[in-house]
């Protein structure tokens, strides 16, 4: 039985629907799903189009808005919106160290979670949707990650969609894990130098952080061992409009003087937990490498070996000289299932995903290049997160897709330039702009 409630401007209303684990396997085992639907109060009892909101990540919960938030003030003028917590993820059935046991062993753990990349997700939507549509096709809104489910949605069940606009989530439709990466490091370090440029004070301050590191052991509130790669990984922030001021703001606190000497702060080190623990979405750091797996070559910690190729990333070697510490970026790394308690107990498991070389194929180039539905998509200039070169190719690649290059946002642009970011978009698959 669906709940609703409401909010300023808005009737809410929680669904959960129970979906096949493999949809292959349609008599098999279930999982449920949770989404939440979201209505303007004044057009609550209107027959309205459905946009279904697909979340970035992987392994994050769809937005918790409160009333007509950022993109979603857009959205309502003329929508009925569902914000859908992908499967493992928010509401719906979890995945982390408390269940997987429940699967079993770290070999049974690794099997299930192969059902939650992509080409899962979109059977999920595709199960759900005549449920709430009465069987027509939707509008849907890939942020990110959400895109690249996008892409994939377009590449296996095109016929429910009836627009689809895509944020910061143009992925490639070839590239390997190791490509991904190799094409990572040099924009991270772009963004890492924009950064100090605007900071340079910054530059001692992390150098000194990086260097107690190394001379120190330190573990975090939470029982999270800091290391200097811990420390690194907060370069995370960078990706976002105003990720540089919210890490200068955090450098501005790292020490604090103590009868025993000067230590990282406490207050420092609560901010950073918070930054570096996996806890509340362990799912992204488990399938994260795995949603570029398409072939028989297994991703094998690719953001790990290719790091290796850039030694300006290496910590010591930059505090034997005097470079500047680099901080990373989107990338998950053995030794976080070493650091992070939410990770510890499923480290076997993700080195399972990781030696896995099976995985199918998540787009069809083919169907992909024949393309009816309408599709726009914002390429955001120098996105830390997702390769604006491999945007482009497969921008050109889907037939009928219209770009919004722009270097005014960062990958968070749906975020900090709504509505007018979906008005654009939408406007685009309309010609109407």
């Amino acid at each position: 039985m669906s709940l609703s409630y409401r909010q300023p401007g808005v009737v809410l209303t929680d669904h959960r629907f129970t979906v096949p684990l493999d949809h292959a396997d349609p008599a098999g085992e279930t999982i449920e799903l949770y989404a939440r639907e979201v209505v303007a109060s004044d057009k609550a009892h209107q027959d309205l189009p459905w946009l279904l909101f697909l979340q970035g990540g992987p392994g994050h919960g769809a937005n918790r808005f409160i009333g007509r938030q950022a993109w979603l003030d857009r959205a309502l003028d003329e929508y009925r919106v569902l914000l859908l917590d992908q499967r493992g993820t928010g509401h719906s059935t979890p995945a982390g160290r408390q269940t997987l046991p429940l699967r079993g062993g770290p070999a049974e753990q690794a099997r299930y979670l192969g059902h939650f990349r992509a080409d899962s997700i979109v059977r999920d939507c595709e199960h759900i949707r005549p449920r709430l549509t009465g069987g027509a096709p939707w509008t849907v809104l890939g942020q990110s990650y959400g895109g690249f489910c996008t892409v994939t949605y377009l590449s296996l069940a095109p016929e429910g969609l009836n627009t689809a606009v895509i944020t910061g989530g143009l992925p490639s439709l070839d590239a390997h894990a190791e490509d991904v990466y190799r094409a990572a490091y040099p924009r991270i370090e772009r963004k890492v130098g924009a950064h100090y440029a605007r900071y340079p004070q910054d530059v001692e301050r992390a150098r000194r952080v990086a260097d107690h590191l190394l001379h120190h052991e330190v573990v975090l509130p939470n029982g999270y061992r800091f290391t200097v790669e811990a420390f690194q990984s907060l370069g995370l922030m960078l990706g976002s409009g105003d990720g540089s001021h919210r890490l200068h703001h955090l450098l501005e606190d790292a020490f604090v003087r103590t009868p025993a000497g000067t230590e990282l702060s406490d207050a420092f080190q609560e901010a950073v937990q918070g930054l570096v623990s996996y806890a509340g979405h362990p799912l992204y750091a488990l399938v994260h490498e795995s949603i570029y797996g398409q072939d028989d070559r297994p991703t094998a910690w690719a953001a790990e070996r290719v790091r290796a190729e850039f030694p300006q990333f290496d910590a010591a070697k930059a505090l034997a000289g005097d470079a500047p510490v680099l901080f990373t970026g989107e990338t998950v790394h053995p030794w976080m299932f070493d650091a992070d308690p939410a990770l510890r107990p499923l480290r076997e498991t993700a080195d399972l995903l990781a030696a896995r070389a099976d995985w199918q194929p998540l787009y069809d180039p083919a169907r992909l290049a024949a393309n009816e539905v309408p599709v726009a998509a914002a390429v955001y200039h120098d996105d830390m997160y997702v390769d604006t070169a491999f945007s482009l190719r497969t921008a050109r690649a889907i037939r009928g897709l219209r770009t919004w290059v722009t270097d005014e946002f960062e990958h968070d642009g749906l975020r900090v330039g709504a509505p007018r970011v979906l008005d654009r978009l939408l406007a685009l698959t309309r010609d109407e702009a």
